[in-house]
């Protein structure tokens, strides 16, 4: 979640956004081009690329959301600007995945594949985060088609670009490559408190070349 300032006695805890940041009330609908139609029968979720065993793991729909399911309370940030504070997120834990089909040992990043070829570039440590949720539910509510259903992937410490909606795989690699915005110049790392926004504020090794 954001990070916590003094709380006054009897007031409800209150948050510092991140710079640049304004309080959100309300989720608004962002993302680029069409919403995708949810066809259950020939929905996937695969883990594919450098993994352990050199295999490619599959899942039904019914298969994928019958894993174990857990809830996560945290922010959300977009790069537009506003945040939204405080959201109970539940779904399936990306550690569950890295589990169940582990990584080969020098993998070192994933690219994150949704609908329409849209794709989305983690650190491996970032995907490994014990906060970073599968999610197919919003406060106890499977999320609308708008907002991302069947699945879109929160990494609450990145801003939200960085986790896609209409998630269909992961892809494990051994060297990073940008994904969809992080091409159209993004940051590739997209760390809100340090304002990481754009592609020129990059640092060297923060990300390969475009």
């Amino acid at each position: 979640m954001g990070q916590p300032v003094e709380r006054e006695s009897g007031e409800a805890a209150r948050y510092e956004l991140p710079p640049g940041q304004r309080l959100q009330r309300g989720w608004p609908v962002t993302h680029y081009g069409p919403v995708p139609k949810f066809r259950p029968e020939r929905w996937e979720f695969r883990v594919f690329g450098a993994t352990g065993d050199g295999e490619k793991r599959c899942w039904s729909h019914d298969e994928f959301t019958a894993l174990p399911y857990t809830t996560v309370v945290a922010d959300l940030h977009c790069v537009t600007k506003f945040s939204m504070l405080g959201a109970e997120w539940g779904g399936i834990p990306a550690r569950t995945i890295l589990e169940i089909a582990p990584p080969a040992p020098n993998v070192t990043h994933v690219m994150v594949w949704a609908e329409y070829g849209f794709s989305s570039n983690l650190r491996l440590s970032d995907f490994a985060s014990e906060r970073t949720i599968f999610a197919t539910h919003k406060d106890g509510e499977l999320l609308t088609a708008e907002h991302g259903f069947p699945l879109r992937l929160i990494v609450p410490h990145l801003y939200a670009w960085k986790g896609p909606k209409w998630v269909r795989g992961v892809e494990y690699m051994t060297a990073d490559r940008r994904g969809f915005w992080e091409e159209r110049g993004y940051h590739n790392v997209g760390d809100p408190w340090k304002e990481q926004r754009y592609s020129y504020q990059e640092e060297p090794g923060e990300g390969p070349e475009l």
